[in-house]
């Protein structure tokens, strides 16, 4: 069935940049919700950024805490999920997961419960 792995985590310095990738194998409807979330610990798992696309049109949707700040994007050949992290903050630390969803809304849900498929989730930690 789908599965989801993530790479590209790891330390960086406040200020700087990290891109995320979520690859996606055994999605059927390609225009389905994807999203990335993030949690610490003793939190709730947060919608981050999501994406629609149908090959046609493309939506995406932010957290307001990150937009302006991060990029989330698909490869159009594989199924691969970005999120381009910029001008990062101690507050950004966290476990970042990726996650697809059944549905197809527009925009794009950053609901916990509207998502079924979820990655191990990969660490991003952020030093001042």
């Amino acid at each position: 069935q789908v599965q989801l792995v993530e790479s590209g985590g790891g330390a960086v310095k406040s200020g700087g940049s990290l891109r995320l990738s979520c690859t996606v194998s055994g999605l059927t409807f390609n225009d389905a919700n994807m999203a990335w979330f993030r949690e610490i610990p003793g939190g709730e798992r947060e919608g981050v950024a999501a994406i629609f696309s149908n090959g046609k049109v493309r939506h995406v949707d932010y957290a307001d805490d990150v937009d302006g700040r991060f990029t989330i994007s698909r490869h159009n050949i594989e199924t691969i999920v970005y999120l381009e992290m910029k001008n990062l903050k101690p507050d950004d630390t966290a476990m970042y997961y990726c996650a697809t969803s059944p549905r197809r809304a527009r925009p794009p849900s950053l609901r916990r419960r509207d998502y079924n498929n979820w990655g191990q989730g990969i660490q991003v930690t952020v030093s001042s």
